[in-house]
């Protein structure tokens, strides 16, 4: 058994000195080691960008300001293929996938206070009845959620969960706050179905929507790209499933309604006689 008192003092000195040294690499060690092997979780969409964490506490001495009562926003989130469940429960209803052929079903839940459902059932199903009857095979269940102070924390257009496509409610008031700037992919997507950026102020950016143009957007391209997410079965990692979702939004979703074409401001033009 360990004795301290047959320790002489260099030997006493070594285990006092290099000991903790030794401790604290042994920590790190295991620590590196576990934290290689943890699931990172859900996969976020590359479209869907998330305040950095200096911008969340700058949204917050600025909420506290008496403004508008502006929320920052972030994108979609997609938890992997339609047979698979996430490592980790999101705050979200887990719909268990009854393969039993029968038709997609709609539940639509409140909002939430502020918050409004920007499309229809009705809206849903009508688009899509357009897309190939073998794409919805696998849909079982298309669910409006409501927004809840969790889900704040990472508020979202839509996502793909088993065989559940999600669709999450916008700010009544159809105005979109970034605290960092938004990436070009991000203002590009949300131009090409009507969406207006503008300053309001310094380090504030605003994306306001119509509510035509909004509905479009989720028609056609959030619903889309979460339905293209629910039909992968191939692609398993995170880049190659959002190329595979972002192609089959614009196939099936932007180009069949109408493209650019359909989208761009109608001008006035004035004649004026001589």
């Amino acid at each position: 058994m360990f004795n301290l008192l047959n320790l002489s003092p260099k030997s006493m000195a070594f285990r006092f000195t290099f000991l903790p040294v030794i401790g604290n690499f042994l920590s790190w060690l295991l620590f590196v080691t576990v934290t290689a092997y943890l699931p990172r979780g859900c996969a976020m969409a590359s479209r869907r960008q998330y305040p950095q964490k200096n911008a969340v506490r700058q949204a917050r001495r600025q909420s506290s300001q008496p403004r508008a009562g502006w929320s920052p926003r972030a994108r979609r989130l997609q938890f992997g293929a339609h047979n698979v469940a996430a490592p980790f429960s999101p705050p979200e209803d887990w719909h268990e996938p009854a393969e039993d052929g029968r038709d997609y079903r709609i539940i639509v839940q409140s909002p939430g206070d502020g918050y409004r459902h920007v499309v229809t059932p009705a809206q849903v199903r009508q688009r899509l009845e357009s897309v190939p009857e073998h794409f919805l095979q696998d849909l079982e269940v298309i669910q409006f959620s409501r927004m809840t102070r969790k889900k704040k924390s990472f508020p979202c257009y839509g996502m793909q969960w088993g065989a559940t496509l999600y669709l999450y409610p916008l700010e009544e008031s159809l105005e979109e706050i970034f605290y960092c700037p938004p990436r070009p992919e991000v203002v590009n997507e949300s131009k090409m179905f009507g969406g207006r950026w503008d300053e309001p102020e310094t380090g504030v950016w605003r994306l306001t929507w119509s509510p035509k143009a909004i509905a479009d957007f989720y028609l056609n391209n959030i619903l889309l790209h979460e339905l293209g997410h629910l039909l992968d079965d191939r692609n398993t990692s995170y880049t190659d499933r959002e190329r595979y979702a972002e192609w089959f939004a614009i196939e099936y979703g932007y180009r069949p309604s109408g493209g650019r074409a359909t989208r761009r401001p109608q001008v006035q033009r004035r004649h004026h006689g001589v």
